[in-house]
């Protein structure tokens, strides 16, 4: 009798116990659930690729991605209206700081380098420029006039030429915005005397089975000189690797939860083998992988 009492008494703390258990319950996990995140608009047929990949491995998992501007993207992160958000820089310390005052721990973690592709007309004889000229271009000071059309006007695009390229410089009165990376495109196909940049999606030929990083037909994208070689280059894959090609940026996630949830199990796929893979078959270079660059002789005969 004195030891069925014991038990009682141990099975009546162990509820007790159980009934003062604390631990939150959260209703995903890092494949099952539902969630928001937002993206950088630039990089919309590469995030949807991996999306699609995500999605078929676990169906249990409901991701709904908003494709907006680069500022709209850290507003949604700091509104706690996307868990995660795919951008091409880190935060700042401005903005960790600002994470410390609101008891966010981000996770940052760059994924993979892309270029940005300058493209112009078919019918366009300005397929080779310098840095000077790009910048005479985008101040509105150079030897031909340019309508230079960018995808939004608080894209994660136009600040990193407006930091990489003018320095400080301000734009001219000839830069306008689109609504969009394709309106970009349309519009530079349509006119002779325009020039635009967006993300190398955009401009990469989804039909390429070899992965040899050619590009659509119906623009030309521009070749930019590399200042140390000398070499004019486009953006494709080696270069971008090497950061040979002048405008070269890197797509970072932010993740700012608490828990490993479905953002958590998303960003964990795109740094993992197939996500990366993904990132390498869309012409990007994957930097949570190991790729080896050789030189290859081509032999003509």
């Amino acid at each position: 009798m004195r030891w069925f009492k014991i038990f009682i008494l141990c099975m009546s703390l162990g509820v007790i116990v159980m009934s003062c258990d604390t631990t939150p319950q959260h209703a995903d996990t890092l494949t099952v659930g539902t969630i928001d995140i937002s993206a950088d608009e630039a990089f919309q047929p590469i995030i949807e690729a991996q999306k699609k990949v995500f999605d078929s491995s676990w169906p249990e998992a409901k991701i709904t991605i908003h494709y907006k501007s680069e500022t709209e993207c850290f507003k949604d992160y700091f509104d706690n209206k996307a868990r995660i958000i795919l951008v091409t820089r880190d935060l700042t310390k401005v903005e960790k700081d600002l994470c410390e005052q609101k008891q966010i721990f981000p996770v940052a973690l760059p994924l993979a380098r892309e270029g940005i592709a300058v493209i112009v007309n078919k019918e366009s004889p300005d397929t080779m420029l310098d840095m000077p000229a790009l910048k005479g271009i985008l101040g509105g000071i150079y030897k031909k006039k340019l309508t230079v059309v960018f995808d939004n006007q608080s894209s994660g695009i136009l600040r990193y030429i407006t930091d990489s390229v003018l320095k400080g410089d301000t734009l001219g009165k000839n830069v306008f915005a689109a609504k969009g990376s394709q309106e970009v495109v349309d519009y530079v196909m349509k006119n002779p005397d325009a020039i635009g940049f967006v993300g190398l999606s955009y401009v990469s030929d989804t039909y390429d089975p070899g992965n040899t990083g050619t590009f659509i037909n119906d623009v030309k994208v521009v070749h930019l000189l590399n200042d140390k070689t000398k070499e004019y280059l486009q953006p494709y894959q080696a270069y971008i690797a090497l950061r040979s090609y002048p405008l070269t940026r890197t797509l970072y996630y932010i993740n700012r939860e608490s828990y490993p949830g479905l953002g958590t199990g998303f960003a964990n796929f795109l740094a993992a083998q197939r996500g990366q893979l993904i990132f390498f078959h869309s012409h990007l270079f994957p930097v949570r992988s190991e790729m080896v660059i050789r030189d290859v002789e081509i032999n003509n005969k």
